[in-house]
């Protein structure tokens, strides 16, 4: 039953006042940006990649999700702006000596939490959330902010590739440096397009010219037959208005050429042995008697 034997309830058991705002766990907080992965939450493994607003994932999970979109995950959100493997950039990372992996927690005697798996190659400092790192968009290679700013130049200091200010992307910034790389994304891709389109319209301007110049030379050709006609039609001309005794021959030529072609090969100067190949030879002629005329036995022929 219950408040028998003289308890007394107090205020806060009877009314209820508005619910405590629960407070995320920062170093929980921290271990889920920088040990796992923002797409998959599993433990970041080499090859580790970042997108232009610094979250970090595993390769593996990024082609999974860029080979089948429709498929159901728990944080798509995060990926949204990934259109291909052309977003991303695989990172080149420094390993911390001092990390032992599971190991390090075998006992239970270390705080896993404190160390991180990758250092500063500058500075040494671990990546595990406390310390802001950011990487290079041209080669991938990973800094701390206190290197960059301590050792100003424009190389990089791991592999010599020069950058711009531009090409520096902060790793799991605050929410006010995602949105200022959402910004630069989208300057980025809208200039992408500019550039396509120009040159899309540069290829087109070159190719349209080149229609004329056929179109020239078949005109340049369709002229010079056309004057060719003329010419052999005036040249025709001309040879009827001349004297009667070229039409003369000329029509001699033509005549001879006609006998030739009417005249039979048994009417020509040949063997005999020649002109009894052909039917028209008398050889060839039988009479009636000599004729007969086509039986078949059996209708059917094997």
């Amino acid at each position: 039953m219950g408040c028998d034997g003289g308890t007394i309830p107090k205020r806060h058991e009877l009314v209820k006042g508005p619910k405590k705002v629960e407070k995320v766990d920062k170093s929980a907080e921290l271990v889920a940006k920088w040990k796992y992965c923002a797409l998959s939450q599993e433990k970041l493994r080499r090859p580790i990649v970042s997108c232009e607003l610094g979250r970090l994932y595993n390769k593996d999970a990024i082609i999974e999700y860029l080979l089948d979109k429709s498929a159901e995950r728990p944080n798509t959100e995060a990926v949204v702006h990934i259109r291909g493997i052309k977003d991303i950039k695989e990172l080149n990372l420094t390993d911390n000596p001092e990390w032992e992996g599971e190991r390090r927690t075998a006992k239970g005697d270390k705080y896993e939490d404190n160390c991180g798996m990758f250092i500063c190659p500058v500075v040494g400092l671990e990546m595990n959330g406390k310390h802001r790192f950011c990487y290079l968009q041209t080669c991938g290679c990973v800094f701390s902010e206190r290197a960059m700013k301590e050792v100003k130049t424009e190389i990089c200091h791991k592999c010599g590739d020069p950058f711009k200010d531009e090409d520096i992307v902060v790793l799991n910034g605050s929410k006010e440096e995602v949105e200022k790389l959402k910004e630069k994304m989208e300057e980025r891709r809208a200039r992408a397009k500019t550039k396509k389109s120009k040159k899309s319209k540069a290829l087109e301007t070159v190719s349209i010219p080149s229609e004329p110049k056929g179109e020239t030379q078949s005109q340049q050709a369709g002229t010079a037959e056309e004057s060719s006609l003329q010419n052999g039609a005036e040249s025709n001309q001309s040879g009827s208005a001349g004297p009667s005794g070229s039409s003369t021959s000329s029509q001699t030529i033509k005549t001879s050429t006609k006998s030739t072609s009417k005249r039979s090969i048994q009417q020509t100067e040949t063997s005999e042995a020649f002109k009894s190949l052909f039917t028209t030879h008398s050889s060839a002629k039988r009479t009636k008697e000599q004729t007969s005329n086509w039986v078949t036995h059996t209708p059917y022929h094997f």
